[in-house]
């Protein structure tokens, strides 16, 4: 199962690598890592929202709404860039498929990652989940 998980994987990387324009610059590695990371995200995302469920009762910071990690995209690319632990009420969250990053400066000094719960995996056809919270974000290693 996992063998043909990761040849569909590079079947549709190297499909989308061929669509995209020559001006484009984005090489077959960063292709690769962001389906590798959004495969990581579907497999591990009960389990990584039990733990910081665990986490965060462990330090007195436990929840009584609903929690689900979804994957980060980054609106510039479009790739999965990590996973985020989302937090609000039952249906909201379960409406939320993923959390939008935008970055932008702020009089030169300051670095702005806005992460917004979004209804859709793709970053150029969504809407903001009203009600749903960011509660953790997960950084993967690759």
């Amino acid at each position: 199962m996992k063998k043909k998980a990761v040849v569909g994987i590079l079947v549709v990387c190297l499909l989308s690598l061929a669509a995209l324009p020559a001006a484009q610059a984005i090489g077959l590695g960063d292709i690769i890592k962001a389906g590798g990371i959004g495969f990581l995200v579907d497999k591990f995302s009960g389990s990584l929202n039990n733990f910081i469920n665990r986490l965060m009762a462990k330090n007195g910071a436990d929840t009584d709404y609903a929690t689900k990690v979804v994957p980060i995209l980054s609106l510039g690319s479009g790739g999965y860039i990590g996973a985020a632990q989302i937090v609000g009420d039952p249906e909201l969250v379960e409406m939320t498929q993923a959390v939008l990053q935008v970055e932008a400066n702020f009089d030169r000094q300051f670095r702005i990652k806005a992460l917004i719960p979004i209804d859709s995996k793709n970053p150029a056809n969504f809407s903001r989940v009203q009600g749903v919270g960011v509660a953790a974000v997960i950084d993967i290693r690759i």
